[in-house]
């Protein structure tokens, strides 16, 4: 019984949310808009509400529109000079937890005096520099529901130089906009993909050392929901209630890690997605997943852990660890989803030992998380055990 709360963003979650912006104190007089580098937020009319409710609060904008799936630290920097350039005073990240975590990042580099995005990442290879600025007040606005990135401090940033994908951390967003309207034309596949890596904030976060029973309380929720309407969701993509349900989870998945912490799956999964950039995080994670969880089932690392998020998951009955394990494989047949293969993808095994040690050094700190400790041994089996 012992956690700190302090979430700061005020949330607007439900359909219809985005056009209620503009009933919000104005943050600044000028917006740098950070948008994916597709067409998704074209698509979905996000875009053009954004600007709408921008102009009744009499703001200006400019909009960069260049970030890409599992963002590069050039192209974020890029989008740091583009946000000085034009004096932006404010940044609304707007689609996935892609843009979001750019923008955050964007957000908190634009007003410091002087280095560049990586001189401040505090893994790895990064500079560990001190900030010496607050950043710029950011309004995260999520398109997709998968990282939660709309209530966090943290960001996630590749540096191609070095294949290095780790944590960048600053400041909470001021407001974020959960509005599950602008999530009905995310493709199936990528439903998937998001709601599981969601799924996989909370499962991670309740088997991991740094649960509480705050965390707890979001997480168990979350699974429940995310087992219950992620299928809809896939199989459904217009149906509104499994959207916002989903949307809801993804959301408490943020809560979850701002309560407590994820565990190694992420950080042997960002090894994967490290070197091989067009595969999506969730992806990844699907993967690795069933092996990842069935190493701590073996081990009988937390038994009642996995019974409980077992029956969170519909299997009211579970009595034994493995209940889980097969609750999950079920979720994923029935997304979809169980059959994804890392070969798709240009991954072979004779790159999983340089994985396991990019594991350890880019973002190792959640290893110490995990409910007992992974050996380099232990890791590389978890990836030869996973690979298709």
């Amino acid at each position: 019984m012992s956690f700190i709360w302090n979430i700061p963003t005020k949330v607007l979650f439900g359909a219809g949310k985005l056009g209620e912006l503009h009933k919000e104190e104005p943050l600044g007089k000028k917006a740098l808009i950070v948008i994916s580098n597709g067409k998704s937020t074209k698509t979905n009319g996000s875009l053009d509400k954004l600007q709408e409710e921008l102009k009744q609060w009499g703001a200006d904008f400019a909009i960069f529109n260049k970030i890409q799936a599992n963002p590069l630290e050039p192209t974020i920097q890029e989008g740091v000079e583009f946000g000085r350039e034009n004096k932006c005073d404010f940044v609304v990240g707007l689609g996935g937890g892609s843009v979001l975590d750019s923008a955050k990042v964007i957000a908190a580099m634009i007003p410091q005096p002087e280095g560049r995005v990586w001189d401040y990442v505090i893994f790895g290879t990064g500079g560990k520099k001190a900030f010496k600025k607050p950043a710029l007040p950011y309004i995260a606005i999520t398109t997709s529901a998968g990282t939660g990135s709309e209530v966090d401090a943290g960001a996630v940033v590749t540096n191609p130089a070095t294949n290095e994908k780790t944590a960048f951390f600053k400041e909470f967003p001021t407001l974020a906009i959960v509005d599950p309207n602008y999530m009905l034309t995310v493709p199936k596949h990528f439903t998937a993909y998001q709601g599981f890596d969601a799924f996989f904030h909370n499962a991670e976060g309740y088997i991991s050392k740094g649960c509480n029973e705050a965390a707890a309380m979001v997480e168990l929720e979350a699974i429940r929901l995310l087992a219950k309407y992620l299928p809809i969701a896939v199989n459904e993509g217009n149906n509104l209630e499994a959207r916002t349900k989903v949307a809801f989870a993804n959301t408490l998945g943020g809560f979850s890690m701002d309560l407590g912490t994820c565990t190694a799956e992420h950080s042997l999964e960002h090894a994967l997605s490290a070197y091989h950039q067009e595969l999506p995080h969730g992806a990844g994670l699907i993967m690795i997943s069933v092996a990842y969880f069935s190493h701590f089932v073996e081990k009988h690392a937390c038994d009642e852990r996995f019974i409980e998020m077992a029956r969170a998951m519909g299997k009211e009955n579970a009595d034994k660890a493995s209940d889980f394990i097969d609750a999950l494989k079920e979720m994923q047949k029935s997304c979809g989803v169980d059959n994804l293969k890392m070969s798709d993808y240009g991954i072979t095994p004779d790159e999983f030992p340089k994985m396991v040690k990019n594991t350890r050094e880019a973002m190792g700190f959640l290893l110490q998380f995990d409910p007992v400790e992974l050996s380099d041994e232990d890791m590389l089996n978890i990836y030869k055990k996973s690979f298709k």
